[in-house]
């Protein structure tokens, strides 16, 4: 499990984005977005530099706030 911080999450268009792009990766299972906390948890065995590449090329920096 990754929890990813994305502050420029802001809307329905961004989570779709978002969670599309990193259902991309062959390792995810499963993705939960908060909007209201600009974070996701994602489920898988992706690193967490492949996370954040995915979300870079979309737009989107964001940080890692914990790992398990």
């Amino acid at each position: 499990m990754t929890l990813l911080s994305i502050p420029d999450m802001n809307c329905g268009h961004c989570k779709a984005s978002v969670t599309e792009a990193l259902s991309a990766l062959p390792d995810t299972r499963a993705i939960t977005v908060d909007l209201t906390l600009r974070q996701v948890t994602v489920e898988g065995s992706s690193s967490p530099d492949a996370l954040l590449a995915a979300l870079s090329e979309i737009g989107f920096p964001a940080h890692i706030i914990a790992t398990k």
